[in-house]
Formats: C-alpha cells, sequence, structure tokens
C-alpha cells in the first residue's frame, strides 16, 4: 500500500495552509530597518512602523524573495514553528501602519542592534512610521 504525506491532514485542509502561507518579520528587525526587502517586494506589501516593518499576511504572496535580501535576518516563512505570536503582529499592524514601496534610509545605529536579543521587550514601538 502506498502512503501519501500528509496523511493524517485532509488534502483540502492542506491546500487551504499552503494558499494562506505567508513570510513574516520578526524582532530581529526592530532597531535595524534595514528596508532592503522592500525594494524587491512585487506586491508591495510591507508597512512601516517606528522602528520595524511588518508584512500584511493578507497581501503577502509567497514569493519568498525578500528573505533572503534582509541583512538582519528578520523575514522567516510562518511555517517555520513558534512564529504565531508574529503572525498576529503583522497582520495587526500592517493594518494600522502606511504601507511602505520604496527603500527609506536605515537608522543610524541600525548595525550596532543586528543580533541584538530581546528587541521586542526592550525597543518595541506601535507607533507608525512615515510611509512613502
Amino acid at each position: 500500500m502506498l502512503t501519501r504525506p500528509f496523511q493524517s491532514h485532509s488534502r483540502a485542509a492542506f491546500e487551504e495552509r499552503e494558499a494562506t502561507m505567508t513570510y513574516v518579520v520578526t524582532d530581529a528587525c526592530i532597531r535595524c530597518k534595514y528596508m532592503d526587502c522592500v525594494e524587491v517586494c512585487p506586491v508591495d506589501c510591507f508597512y512601516e512602523g517606528e522602528n520595524m516593518l511588518v508584512i500584511n499576511p493578507n497581501e503577502c504572496i509567497d514569493c519568498g524573495v525578500c528573505e533572503p535580501e534582509c541583512p538582519a535576518e528578520a523575514i522567516l516563512p510562518d511555517t517555520e514553528s513558534g512564529l504565531e505570536k508574529w503572525l498576529e503582529l503583522n497582520s495587526t499592524y500592517s493594518a494600522q501602519w502606511p504601507n511602505l514601496t520604496r527603500k527609506g534610509e536605515q537608522p543610524a545605529d541600525a548595525d550596532e542592534h543586528k543580533g541584538e536579543e530581546g528587541k521586542f521587550e526592550k525597543y518595541f514601538s506601535a507607533e507608525p512610521g512615515q510611509g512613502d
């Protein structure tokens, strides 16, 4: 008997999950906000907060071109475990912050915060950025 991958899940559930996959921005972006990702996004799904970016999960087409462009490695597929908090945060703030379609200036001290741990607790701001 042949076994199918994902046999414990229905085909419809698998297809629905695939259709809703998105990329999310994590706390690695906070105080770095390099914005290289914005330059390559074909659907302009990035939104700007005061000190980080987020992706609108309803607009992301899962092309993945943004992920390797991020110097801070802040963009991950939401299929990785433990990213539920970031999917919710991206969804919430992309509805509140202005859309960003062009790369702007990164913070002068961005490199100093690259790789820093605990940035969400230390620095997160719910304030919107400037947008385009």
